[in-house]
């Protein structure tokens, strides 16, 4: 039983509801408005760098043309399917914490959190093989052979954009780990699990963020 169960079987304060809200419910709506406004500006953010990478793309076709057959589609669609399954298993979390299944929302927030680790384990080996070929963005770009100049702006945007949306993956990691301690901890129930649910709808973005990613920097030529 958790501690919200426990709490309320004994009369007391749901332990959870913070004084300025009537009940878990208003509480749990108000979080969500919050956490929706708050992915408005994810999407404008990354909505920002779309437009200017495509700005770039028009006006230096052919060097990102070079530039995007550098990357690896093979890892690129691995990622992919990494962060699918883990938005699915995040759904069943949340599915999870919603029907007070303890013990499957702490197994498939331990998925989660492995899957998110694999796509950053995957990252880094593509990094690694682009800091080796010198394939870096603006004057650090030391990649030989090219043949069209302006590669190196193709690589600002792929570094930027795939690196703020790591610093987001991470972000999630670090989220979902707390999420884990607390559903071990036996802190969530049927009638509060809003922390679950709004990482979820996190979640979410950074996956469907990638799902853009993927094909515009990977497969468009």
């Amino acid at each position: 039983m958790s501690k919200s169960e426990v709490a309320l079987e004994h009369g007391a304060h749901e332990p959870f509801l913070q004084h300025h809200f009537h009940d878990l419910e208003q509480q749990g709506e108000a979080s969500k408005i919050g956490m929706w406004l708050f992915l408005v500006t994810e999407i404008l953010l990354f909505g920002g760098l779309f437009v200017g990478y495509g700005i770039m793309r028009m006006l230096h076709a052919e060097a990102f043309h070079q530039g995007h057959l550098h990357l690896d589609r093979t890892l690129g669609a691995l990622n992919t399917v990494v962060l699918l399954v883990s938005s699915f298993t995040m759904a069943m979390a949340v599915h999870s914490a919603r029907t007070g299944d303890r013990k499957r929302l702490i197994v498939f927030l331990a998925a989660t959190l492995a899957f998110a680790g694999v796509f950053l384990g995957v990252k880094y080996f593509e990094y690694s093989h682009k800091f080796h070929e010198g394939l870096l963005p603006g004057k650090y770009y030391r990649h030989t052979g090219d043949a069209v100049p302006g590669v190196a702006a193709f690589f600002g945007f792929y570094f930027v954009m795939t690196g703020l949306h790591g610093l987001h993956v991470l972000a999630g990691m670090i989220a979902i780990g707390w999420l884990l301690r607390r559903a071990v901890r036996g802190d969530f129930s049927p009638s509060y699990y809003s922390p679950v649910d709004l990482t979820g709808l996190y979640w979410h973005l950074v996956d469907m963020i990638w799902i853009y990613l993927f094909p515009l920097l990977y497969l468009i030529s």
